[in-house]
């Protein structure tokens, strides 16, 4: 199932269309709706299914910042449109000092979107602080913004000067809000009030096309036939006069409020916070003043009250503030807590499919959905349920449609996170962010000439366009010119330190020659690697069975949703696992990325076909902690966990001895008291190291002997040669 099915239910259902029926009235007056019962997702889903239907703009005003973020990822997630997030200007509420320069951007690209109104089409999620913080007037944002459309004729010096005018900077290279370069025929500038940059190609002084461009890679992604460039609206133009936000929505917006009295309260709330601080300010020594006047930047109540009436609005939620006729009661409830319990889940899910519901299970992952799958065929193969690839923040119960919707996340109890989709890739090659930070003198490196020394940017006649190009200075001060666009080919350099690198003499067969070695000493590499994986294929090991459902549980239980780095090497880990011979695996990730995971992970396996695992570690510690997260990850399974190290008394190893010795503790955490001989495993199957660079050479010794013919598992952030 995917989103677009799921609002075809909703579009054809009745209760829809009796909320469209008020909307579609041609009335003098704004209509007012209620809608009541509407919990979880539910908002987001009929809030698509009506805009689907009967079209429009819509402005959806949450409680707060976090709803509203929340509310934004469902509804961009469940309409597949472009929806637009209005936030306050300010990191944090009613301190006005700090400026979130994201937020200003997402406030400009709003405000540009509103210029001129459009006839349908824009979905707007905010809330109150974002609402109750002025705006500047419609006028003053149309006296301030230059459009260019192809065709048009343009100066490029008249650009210059008024860009900036805006205090736009001038740069080499543009990758950031408020910049702009001119090299030639081009212009390359980053408005206040979009995503992306966009680069201006003039034929002479008429613009021949418009690109938009990603700022890391300087590549084009696609034409467009118009831009709107605008300064900083919350700094450029903060002395002109400002209005309320309201004032920019067309006539037609359809305004959600989720809760009305609490808005006005918040608005209040601002507007007194403001006026404290204006008057704190008037009174202290010469502080530097923030605030002007609060009644030009922030709203009152009564003046916000009276532009809301102005539009039809929609409550949901809870409480209900205008009188009206047409209220909507809505049969739903909200996703039951299961606690982690799978019966629990099972019996419900059973339940609502022998009354004719149908069952729908939402994940951001598709690896999730899978194990989801496989526990339910081995808990109860008759049930069924629909997958929706899609990630909501809460689930729903819909009696109306007879649809129960549930969330993976809180199923399993797992956080889940509003998210905001990469903008940029990030490669080796050097992006222009480096590229503003190498100083000349820096050594770079061409994949083409080798290494060289960075001297600056310099601008050269190109076919009779002016174009700016890097230069790089070889051996015998030899000069290589090297174009924007081949950006990708230069690198900074990095290599062995103590001393300046040898540079290449440019037109030489120096730095060929050195590639050829290289790649004679790598294939001379992989030659011996092939000959010692050979031997250990050779070796016999343990086939560690396939994933069991009990394997896939604790997965889906994990807190976080996986990375894909995460996701590919737990899978690689496995099937290393369930080969015939010993597995030598390294894990190698920075501290926090989630390498312990992949490490329990491989233990539950390796416990669920009655092995022991012996995790050794470097530090007491360390031992502690992972003797805790290993715990705790298990404390849902029949698995025991004990930890060794200085502070356990003799009595206590004993025991810890005992245990091993009989095979009732199945995983062993310690320090290097670990590989002692007095440390007898009943049957070990797995190997976990972590940080091996930080053992003895007499511990690695010991190492060997224990490693013959168990899997190996290696987990560091810093691998020494010899593991790697």
């Amino acid at each position: 199932m995917n989103a677009q099915e799921l609002i075809g239910l909703y579009t054809d259902d009745s209760f829809i269309k009796l909320l469209v029926e008020p909307l579609s009235r041609k009335v003098s007056e704004p209509q007012r709706l209620q809608i009541k019962g509407i919990v979880g997702s539910l908002d987001a889903v009929l809030a698509t299914a009506l805009y689907k239907i009967h079209g429009g703009n819509h402005l959806l005003v949450m409680t707060d910042r976090d709803e509203a973020s929340y509310f934004f990822n469902d509804l961009q997630n469940v309409s597949g449109q472009e929806v637009l997030l209005f936030p306050m200007s300010y990191k944090k509420p009613y301190q006005y000092e700090e400026v979130e320069n994201a937020n200003v951007l997402m406030r400009a690209e709003t405000l540009n979107k509103l210029n001129p109104a459009p006839k349908g089409g824009l979905l707007i999620v905010t809330y109150p602080e974002a609402l109750s913080e002025k705006v500047i007037s419609k006028k003053t944002l149309i006296a301030n913004t230059l459009t260019v459309k192809v065709g048009d004729r343009l100066d490029t010096n008249f650009v210059s000067e008024l860009l900036q005018d805006y205090s736009f900077e001038l740069t080499d290279f543009v990758y950031e809000a408020g910049q702009f370069s001119i090299r030639g025929g081009i212009i390359d500038v980053f408005s206040y009030a979009s995503e992306f940059p966009f680069r201006i190609d003039l034929f002479g002084d008429e613009v021949e096309s418009i690109r938009k461009f990603n700022p890391e890679s300087q590549i084009s992604t696609g034409d467009v036939p118009f831009i709107n460039i605008i300064p900083n609206i919350q700094t450029k133009l903060v002395e002109e006069t400002r209005e309320s936000f309201l004032d920019y929505l067309p006539k037609n917006m359809i305004v959600w409020a989720k809760d009305v009295e609490f808005t006005l309260e918040i608005v209040d709330n601002c507007f007194e916070k403001a006026e404290q601080r204006f008057a704190s300010v008037v009174a202290g020594s010469g502080g530097v003043q923030v605030i002007s006047d609060p009644g030009e930047l922030f709203e009152t109540r009564r003046t916000f009250l009276n532009q809301l009436k102005q539009f039809t609005t929609i409550e949901f939620g809870r409480k209900f503030y205008f009188k009206t006729e047409i209220k909507q009661q809505y049969p739903s409830k909200l996703q039951p807590s299961f606690n982690k319990d799978f019966k629990r889940l099972v019996d419900n899910l059973a339940e609502n499919q022998s009354k004719g519901y149908t069952n729908i299970i939402a994940a951001e992952s598709f690896k999730q959905l899978e194990r989801l799958k496989t526990i339910f065929e081995e808990l109860d193969p008759f049930l069924k349920f629909l997958p929706l690839n899609l990630g909501i923040r809460e689930g729903f119960t819909d009696d109306a449609l007879k649809i129960a919707c549930f969330t993976d996340h809180q199923i399993f109890d797992r956080y889940f996170k509003y998210r905001v989709q990469d903008k940029f890739s990030k490669s080796k090659a050097l992006t222009l962010r480096e590229l503003k930070t190498l100083q000349p003198g820096d050594y770079v490196t061409h994949v083409d000439h080798g290494i060289g020394r960075f001297a600056g940017l310099e601008k050269i006649d190109a076919g009779g366009r002016e174009q700016e190009a890097i230069r790089l200075i070889y051996r015998d001060n030899d000069i290589l010119l090297v174009n924007i666009h081949s950006l990708h080919k230069i690198a900074k350099y990095s290599g062995k330190e103590g001393g300046p690198p040898t540079m290449n003499k440019l037109g030489s067969q120096e730095w060929e020659l050195k590639k050829s070695r290289v790649k004679k000493q790598v294939k001379d590499i992989a030659k011996e690697l092939i000959m010692l994986y050979s031997k250990r294929r050779q070796a016999l090991g343990f086939a560690f069975s396939r994933d069991t459902f009990l394997q896939v549980e604790l997965e889906s239980s994990f807190m976080y949703e996986d990375t894909p780095d995460q996701a590919k090497a737990t899978n690689d880990v496995k099937n290393d696992m369930e080969q015939p011979h010993p597995m030598d695996r390294l894990v190698c990730g920075d501290v926090g990325f989630g390498k312990t995971e992949v490490a329990i992970r491989a233990a539950f396996k390796a416990v669920c076909d009655n092995k022991q695992v012996a995790i050794l570690v470097p530090t007491t510690i360390l031992a502690m902690q992972h003797y805790k997260t290993f715990k705790d990850r298990f404390a849902d399974f029949p698995v025991k966990v004990d930890y060794i190290n200085r502070f356990r008394s003799a009595n206590q190893i004993k025991e810890i001895q005992k245990g091993v010795a009989s095979g009732d503790i199945q995983i062993l955490i310690g320090t290097h008291r670990i590989v002692n001989k007095d440390v007898k495993f009943k049957d070990l199957g797995l190997l976990v190291v972590d940080e091996e660079q930080k053992f003895g050479v007499k511990t690695k010794d010991k190492l060997k002997e224990m490693r013959v013919d168990v899997d190996v598992l290696t987990l560091t952030a810093t691998p020494i040669p010899r593991t790697l």
